[in-house]
């Protein structure tokens, strides 16, 4: 009997599919599997306002056992950002996830500036690194759909996701840009730490928010090809590129 294996990769707050594009074609062309994405709610051309952390997480439970229908008994789940949070509620729930890759897990987000007094006072007072560091244009486009509500709801799914990395038992394969203005270090570092699992954690020298899109996205691609495809993943715990 054959069984068959299927990638779901899981894109980020106020992002698309397109942020993760590269990989998916990557490895559309290179493993021999089949490779999914989806929109999660709320996040369409124009972003809903109206949206809630309970529908991110059942459009995750709805595409993992949409695969498991079609008769995928080994999924391998990517997610990026938020992506990265669903994505480990996906490992806990299905066992028919057998790896795990998370870039730039959002389990925590401007937690390098303490002076801060929320994460709203945050964005909007970080707000000028972030545009330096990223594209302007894309990065206004993002932020100015987002409304306060659905930021809420974003950290409502943070917040109630923190123990999540503890109970974690799947391979887990971690990426995070050493200059992210959006998800600082310690939140890769926080679930690496967690997880009890077989895990890695590669820092990004230079790398931004924008993991997928950075210039060695070819070797980031192929070291996640490799996580997946070998049976043996050997590497050191903690690297640094």
């Amino acid at each position: 009997m054959i069984f068959r294996k299927a990638v779901l990769i899981i894109h980020g707050f106020a992002g698309g599919v397109y942020d993760e594009e590269s990989l998916q074609y990557y490895l559309n062309s290179r493993m021999g599997i089949d490779v999914y994405s989806f929109t999660l709610p709320g996040h369409e051309r124009n972003l809903s306002h109206d949206v809630t952390y309970q529908d991110w997480i059942d459009s995750t439970e709805k595409h993992i056992e949409l695969l498991i229908h079609k008769g995928y008994r080994t999924i391998y789940v990517v997610g990026h950002s938020m992506g990265g949070v669903l994505a480990t509620y996906a490992a806990i729930k299905y066992k028919q996830v057998k790896k795990l890759v998370l870039a730039a897990p959002a389990f925590q987000y401007l937690d390098e500036h303490p002076e801060f007094k929320n994460k709203l006072d945050a964005l909007m007072k970080h707000g000028m690194s972030i545009l330096k560091t990223y594209q302007a244009k894309e990065i206004l486009s993002r932020v100015l759909k987002v409304s306060v509500p659905m930021f809420l709801e974003f950290t409502k799914l943070i917040n109630l996701s923190q123990e999540n990395p503890s109970k974690v038992t799947v391979p887990v394969l971690i990426f995070q840009g050493t200059k992210d203005e959006i998800v600082p270090k310690t939140s890769s570092q926080f679930v690496y730490d967690s997880v009890k699992g077989k895990k890695w954690l590669i820092f990004l020298e230079g790398t931004t928010h924008d993991i997928f899109k950075d210039p060695q996205v070819n070797k980031i691609n192929h070291e996640i090809e490799k996580f997946f495809v070998s049976p043996f993943y050997h590497e050191k715990s903690i690297r640094k590129w």
